[in-house]
């Protein structure tokens, strides 16, 4: 985006007062609501911090042991409360160890504004100490970025932040600012920005467009809905609910959707995905509509765009032009927020129980369930498994948790086990597939959400990634609940490595250090179990303790995740074993 032809529209807040650049940050955030942002000082960002502590009152920091901690933090508060996370650095380092965090977030749509402090105006390109160019750096992986080299610039740049990364399709921006406009002095007032000239945040809903989806709907024989992270950013879960139930639509989640629609609703037909459920991937190769809502095809959930629902007319709701016939050609495209799209859907179409088709989805669970699902659920075997985990976590929080997964054999574990009766219970990193999110994520989610009972599900090898954070957790005294799934593995690559690779286990094998130990360092209660009979009582003893806890479960070494589609394989070309 230019932002020397950007024109703004706006909404006056506040009256004119002479201020430094640092302080007019500080207000900004303050006017767009901003009560928490994560962060970790230097010397370029000093002023900005400098008059954090003047509003310490008003606006929490939280220290984070690392900046990417500090970006998944924000990540995570911005997920379960639907607000724009918030996160600071300094420059150089500081900036690029955001960088993580802000890819993370542009791939996974989550709204977050990144403050980063940068060497005086008159250094600029001469290689100062800390100096690094971070716009040039950020330019693919945000959804805007922009730099400030005088004070008078902030009130109209943070303005344009909060609006452009928290409408339309949401995603991160970063404003980078000198330290010399962080000392300057200007007359400061404040106007909310409500829209951008040379960006369309969203679009008028086509009602020729939605007649064309409602008549396609209608006429299906085997309809299959497939929704995304794009209802739950859209605010669209009860029009989803209404339209599911009125058409009788067996619906399907991504990993990123989950939790949109309860778990446990009938029409509820699992996930899918190269470790979605048996189920909604072999039938996405069998109905003749696939209704596509708030979901962009990605990869993990097409397999072999060849061979992808060739069968099947396409309806596409999407917030996102760009998003459509990107990966799979639609038939109708409906574009829009979800909340308003649906909405609009809703009274064209024809009540409707497709139950012969419905069948079809219950006759293939029957075969996963027996093949899969019991084994890892209810084993008979020596070894923990994950799923038997995260069956005591639902047991405990009664399906009201909102879970936090890192990235690997336990994520796919978590998504497909876990049980979510409210919306924005899951989080997790889908599109970067980023190992060390979890654990920071958590400690956002948690602040964002105090009365919710926040687990992260973490593997041994993400779990060092970001291990540092537990002295966040300790010092913030955040009663997040942790449970490291230990195999001693990088599990995921390993399943790969034995399927794939004739067993060559590559620099895939851990030797950890005392889990347990290194927690109670960092004062949080801590245990470590490995046996099946101790598994039930310290899941419950964890869940009802008053304040943070680390759970080890030392799980089976060599445990695999099925089903699975290989990668380039159909989804129809699914392993159960």
């Amino acid at each position: 985006m230019n932002t020397e032809t950007v024109k703004t529209t706006k909404t006056a807040t506040e009256s004119t007062v002479r201020i430094s650049g640092s302080e007019a940050i500080i207000k900004c955030m303050l006017a767009e609501g901003v009560e928490i942002l994560y962060g970790y000082p230097g010397g370029a960002i000093m002023p900005v911090y400098d008059e954090l502590y003047k509003y310490r009152d008003q606006i929490h920091h939280v220290l984070t042991r690392h900046e990417q901690g500090a970006a998944h933090a924000a990540q995570g508060y911005a997920r379960i409360s639907g607000k724009v996370g918030v996160a600071i650095a300094t420059s150089g380092p500081g900036a690029t160890n955001l960088i993580t965090g802000i890819a993370d977030a542009q791939i996974d749509s989550t709204p977050l504004v990144c403050i980063t402090g940068q060497v005086a105006s008159h250094l600029l390109g001469s290689d100062a100490f800390q100096e690094t160019d971070i716009v040039g750096i950020s330019t693919p992986v945000t959804k805007w970025n922009v730099q400030i080299t005088k004070a008078a610039d902030i009130p109209e740049v943070m303005a344009k932040a909060f609006y452009i990364a928290k409408s339309g399709r949401p995603g991160p921006v970063l404003v980078d600012i000198t330290k010399d406009a962080q000392f300057e002095e200007f007359d400061f007032k404040y106007e909310k920005c409500t829209s951008v000239r040379s960006y369309k945040a969203s679009c008028k809903i086509d009602s020729e467009a939605v007649k064309k989806a409602a008549d396609l709907i209608n006429s299906a024989k085997k309809p299959m809905i497939v929704w995304g992270q794009g209802v739950i950013l859209g605010k669209a879960e009860d029009e989803l609910k209404a339209v599911i139930e009125k058409a009788g639509i067996p619906s399907a989640w991504t990993i990123l959707g989950a939790s949109a629609v309860p778990t446990d609703h009938p029409l509820n037909i699992g996930m899918v995905g190269m470790h979605g459920n048996y189920a909604p991937n072999m039938l996405t190769n069998e109905c003749d509509v696939l209704i596509a809502i708030g979901m962009r095809f990605d990869d993990r959930v097409t397999g072999n765009l060849e061979t992808y629902a060739k069968q099947a007319k396409i309806v596409h709701f999407e917030i996102d032009p760009a998003e459509v016939d990107k990966n799979v050609k639609t038939d109708v495209a409906v574009l829009g927020n979800s909340k308003l799209s649906l909405a609009a859907l809703l009274p064209l179409l024809n009540e409707n129980v497709h139950t012969e088709w419905h069948q079809k989805f219950k006759d293939l669970y029957a075969i996963e369930f027996e093949k899969v699902i019991q084994h890892d659920l209810h084993p008979t075997k020596e070894g923990l498994t994950m799923g038997e985990v995260i069956n005591q976590i639902n047991i405990q929080s009664k399906g009201d948790a909102a879970i936090v997964s890192d990235v690997g054999q336990h994520q796919m574990i978590a998504c497909r086990y876990a049980k979510f009766n409210k919306t924005k219970s899951n989080i997790t990193s889908g599109g970067l597939g980023t190992m060390g999110f979890a654990l920071p994520a958590a400690i956002g989610a948690k602040m964002a959400a105090p009365d919710r009972d926040v687990v992260a599900i973490i593997g041994d090898g993400g779990f060092q990634m970001n291990i540092q954070e537990l002295g966040t957790i300790f010092q913030q005294k955040v009663p997040v609940k942790i449970v490291v799934l230990n195999n001693e593995f990088l599990g995921m690559v390993r399943q790969w490595q034995q399927l794939f690779f004739d067993k060559r286990y590559a620099s895939t094998e851990m030797t950890n250090p005392n889990f347990v130990a290194i927690a109670k360092g960092y004062y949080i209660e801590a245990k470590r179990i490995t046996k099946r009979e101790e598994l039930a009582g310290a899941v419950e003893e964890m869940m009802n303790h008053d304040g943070a806890y680390f759970l080890e479960v030392c799980v089976e070494k060599e445990g695999n995740v099925f089903p699975m589609i290989a990668t380039g394989a159909s989804v129809s070309d699914i392993r159960l074993s």
